[in-house]
């Protein structure tokens, strides 16, 4: 700091001596009236008149200078700092009065007259601690020109008895009042410094405030941005799924079609393995719309007792044939358990980790093995996955489960396989959350991979139940005599419909949509169908529910059953189909749930439709 430039702590304390000012020239009126009081009879009359001409002089000057600053209390540092050192003239100049009037009127008049005056000089010595003791130069000043004069006096007037005594005691009185102002000075000093302390941690706090408000903002926009993106996709797939899922659909109302009319063993056959191609291709799509499904909280966890038997059976009959084609063995152990979990998502993860564990592995084989483990005095089931594949990098391990994170992108599939997206243990992942399974993994390259799930262990079903619940093969479903109207816009869909149900006897209208059925009940001699089978997406503005109340509109109200087929697993479409009484069915439909549903709402083979369709 240059030579007269002040700290901001100085020009707030100048501010605060601005304000008492007021009280300075008060306590200056009544020294002076105290003086004219002790003296008028005995001071020299022209000698007392200049002394308070003077002093009333001053007195106006300071008021001026107060009043001045009052009226600007927005000043600059600059002008506070001109101003500053016009107070200290002031200040130095009524200093230098009061210490005149004790060089003038000290050895008038009687004793407790000069003990008067002493008091007087003396307290303005004291009230500077106060108000100067953060400026020592001026309080120095300021003491020196009030009471130094009143100190050489008493100690020069040999006409008074013990005035050297009295000259040492306000000696000392001097001292002591310069050692309190030293005092009081470096507690205003540290004063002062806190509060700047406490200003500049107050700006940083609302800097840090202001920043983190900012960075809050940043983040709440970043929420808002990856909410509408996750919106955007799972809309996206919603729209997507019900082009995606008419082929399949198709495919497999025509595969039950051929299975109608097939003769020959070998033709049967083939139609076996046409269905279980749909039912696989059902499978793997239903595992590209899982990571959507997952996310929007579409899967719903339901468990129960699943026998692992029948779980590994399933998929022995799925990937064996893929391992023997690349070589490896696979093996299955621990059939014999039971687990408790929802066997749908259960059997989804292990598709997905015995998937994998055959793509990256060239010789060897996969194990699938079930065995029980405590933990925590509590049975439970471990289901691992082992292979002897290529392993995966230790740095990998953390991120396998990430979405489109793959450890080894760059490896080339085999043939007869497809290079992965990197979201199969993303839906692993997810899937173990939701059953609240613990899911590890272990590797060593070049040695393979072990995944391990935990799950609780259940309890067998009861042969009964295991009765009730084993599948039961269908009659042939006869529909002779029954007319069923299709609204379906897809053609191939339609035509798939049309000769599944005329296979099974049924006398089919088939309409491409609401204005083609609409043409057709204008028709007076149209009959009333036994059933009606709309597909909830339909061109135009109209929908499958507004078709079926055209058809219910014109035969005979809410009697005329009715199923809708949709490809969204929407719940807003389920509440609509069960406030128009009608059942819905999700693509791509199995043609067996289509038929059981069929003879369920037409009451064909009453007991046989009940066991697999169900009430409702």
């Amino acid at each position: 700091m240059t030579p007269g430039a002040a700290s901001g702590g100085e020009l707030d304390h100048l501010r605060a001596l601005f304000v008492q000012t007021p009280a300075t020239l008060a306590g200056y009126l009544v020294g002076a009236a105290v003086v004219v009081w002790l003296f008028h009879d005995l001071a020299p009359r022209a000698q007392l008149l200049g002394w308070l001409a003077a002093t009333a002089l001053l007195w106006g000057l300071r008021l001026a200078h107060y009043l001045r600053a009052r009226r600007r209390p927005q000043a600059d540092d600059a002008q506070l700092r001109r101003w500053r050192r016009s107070w200290q003239l002031l200040v130095l100049a009524h200093g230098s009065l009061w210490g005149l009037a004790g060089w003038l009127f000290w050895g008038l008049g009687p004793p407790y007259a000069r003990l008067g005056l002493i008091l007087v000089l003396y307290s303005y010595c004291v009230s500077a601690v106060q108000l100067l003791g953060a400026q020592p130069r001026v309080f120095l000043g300021f003491i020196g020109v009030v009471f130094v004069p009143a100190i050489v006096r008493i100690a020069t007037d040999a006409s008074q008895p013990g005035h050297l005594a009295l000259a040492v005691i306000a000696t000392l009185l001097l001292l002591s009042t310069v050692l309190m102002a030293r005092l009081q000075g470096s507690a205003l000093a540290q004063a002062i410094a806190l509060k700047a302390r406490t200003d500049e941690l107050a700006s940083r706090l609302r800097a840090e405030m202001d920043a983190a408000d900012e960075a809050r903002q940043v983040a709440e926009e970043a929420r808002r941005a990856a909410e509408a993106a996750s919106r955007a996709k799972t809309q996206f797939f919603a729209a997507a799924s019900h082009d995606l899922r008419q082929p399949l659909h198709a495919m497999g109302l025509f595969a039950e079609a051929l299975r109608s009319r097939q003769q020959d063993a070998e033709s049967a056959a083939l139609v076996h393995s046409i269905h279980e191609s749909v039912d696989a291709l059902e499978g793997l799509f239903g595992e590209l719309l899982d990571i959507t499904r997952i996310d929007s909280g579409a899967v719903a966890v339901n468990p129960r007792p699943v026998p692992m038997a029948d779980l590994f059976a399933r998929l022995r009959l799925h990937f064996e044939p893929i391992a023997f084609e690349k070589g490896l063995a696979l093996a299955l152990r621990g059939g014999r358990h039971v687990a408790h979990a929802d066997p749908m998502v259960l059997e989804r993860v292990l598709r997905n980790l015995l998937s994998n564990a055959i793509r990256y592995c060239d010789d060897g084989g996969v194990l699938l093995s079930c065995r029980l483990r405590s933990q925590g005095g509590r049975a439970q089931l471990l289901l691992q996955v082992w292979d002897t594949g290529i392993g995966i990098p230790e740095p990998s391990l953390p991120r396998i489960f990430d979405e489109f994170y793959q450890a080894h992108e760059h490896r080339l599939p085999g043939a007869n396989q497809r290079k992965g997206l990197g979201l199969g243990l993303a839906i692993v992942r997810r899937l173990a959350d939701l059953m609240g399974a613990a899911l590890s993994v272990r590797s060593r390259v070049g040695r393979g991979s072990v995944f391990s799930l935990l799950l609780p262990l259940g309890r067998a079903p009861r042969p009964a139940d295991a009765a009730a619940a084993a599948p039961q093969a269908l009659p042939a479903l006869t529909l002779q005599g029954r007319r069923i109207v299709v609204v379906e816009d897809d053609a191939a869909v339609r035509a798939g419909l049309l000769t599944l149900l005329q296979a099974w006897g049924a006398q089919v209208l088939a309409f491409d949509g609401c204005d083609a059925l609409a043409a057709w009940l204008a028709d007076r001699a149209a009959e009333r169908p036994d059933l009606a089978l709309v597909d909830y997406r339909l061109p135009g503005r109209g929908t499958g529910l507004d078709a079926l109340g055209a058809l219910r509109a014109r035969f005979g109200g809410v009697s005329l059953p009715a199923i809708v087929v949709t490809g969204s697993s929407s719940c807003s479409q389920e509440a609509q189909a069960l406030a128009h009484d009608c059942h819905l069915l999700v693509k791509p439909v199995l043609p067996h749930r289509l038929r059981a549903l069929i003879a369920f709402k037409l009451g064909v083979r009453p007991g046989v439709a009940a066991a697999v369709a169900g009430p409702g």
